[in-house]
């Protein structure tokens, strides 16, 4: 990793609130944003935060979430997600994430990634298929 990898960066990326994101519990005219998806959106804006700080041939894996979805975003809406990097703890890296849409916060929380090597990490899931289908 790169010793640009400090507390207080921060990314904000916007995701469109599509049919695939959404869950429709209440009918097909309140579809709202699901939490996985939300879940996956925001590790994705943690981890691309972190890979314009990381060398060749590392990357991250999430190793905890812990949040709150406190507001409905619908279908057709957009959602900005803003990571922040917490602490830097060797290869763990901590966040604390927001998640707003045009009218108000709907989510926040908070997520751990650990920095991966990822030629090792390759290995070690090649071996553990490889004794799952044995």
């Amino acid at each position: 990793m790169k010793e640009s990898l400090k507390e207080g960066l921060a990314r904000t990326d916007r995701y469109e609130i599509d049919k695939a994101r959404t869950v429709n519990f209440v009918g097909d005219d309140c579809a709202v944003y699901s939490t996985p998806s939300l879940i996956y959106d925001m590790e994705v804006t943690s981890r691309n935060l972190l890979l314009e700080h990381l060398d060749a041939g590392e990357d991250s894996v999430g190793t905890r979430v812990e949040m709150d979805h406190t507001g409905a975003t619908l279908l057709g809406m957009w959602v900005e997600i803003t990571s922040t990097i917490t602490e830097v703890k060797g290869r763990m890296v901590s966040y604390e994430f927001t998640a707003r849409d045009a009218l108000e916060n709907v989510a926040r929380g908070k997520h751990t990634r650990f920095i991966v090597d990822t030629e090792q990490t390759a290995a070690r899931l090649k071996s553990k298929a490889a004794k799952a289908t044995s």
